[in-house]
Order: C-alpha cells, then sequence, then structure tokens
C-alpha cells in the first residue's frame, strides 16, 4: 500500500466512526406522536429545529461527503 492509501484508509475510518457517532446524538423523528397524544405542533413552532439539530445534521452532511470522496478517491487510486 502506498502512504495516499494509508493516509484514505485512516480518513474513512476516522470519518466513519465519526458519522456514526454523530448519527447516534441526533434526535429522532417523532413525528407521529403528536397526534396520537393529541398535541398538534402550531405554525410558529412545526419549523424550529434547536441549534444541537441544526449542528448534528449539518455535521451529518459533511462528514459523509467526506467518507464518499475518500471512497471515490482511494477506489480509483487502488
Amino acid at each position: 500500500m502506498t502512504t495516499a492509501q494509508n493516509v484514505l484508509s485512516i480518513v474513512m475510518i476516522v470519518a466513519s466512526l465519526f458519522l456514526i457517532i454523530v448519527v447516534l446524538l441526533q434526535n429522532g423523528a417523532q413525528q407521529g406522536l403528536g397526534a396520537i397524544s393529541g398535541g398538534a405542533e402550531t405554525f410558529f413552532g412545526a419549523g424550529k429545529a434547536s441549534a444541537s439539530d441544526r449542528i448534528f445534521a449539518r455535521l451529518t452532511s459533511v462528514v459523509g461527503v467526506i467518507f464518499v470522496i475518500a471512497a471515490i478517491v482511494l477506489n480509483l487510486i487502488h
């Protein structure tokens, strides 16, 4: 293995572990539970996500893109 393959392999391992952790830290979508218990979202509260939800969603996207790019590049140089 070349140095580039080793570095990309390490990047993929770190990215995959980080991606697993970030996905597990996100809140689950509980869309159907409000209708069952009688609670309804108001107009003002429907589109608001907490700051941590937005950060985790953005981190998931960024790390996912890094993982895919590293996988493609590693496949091309292999």
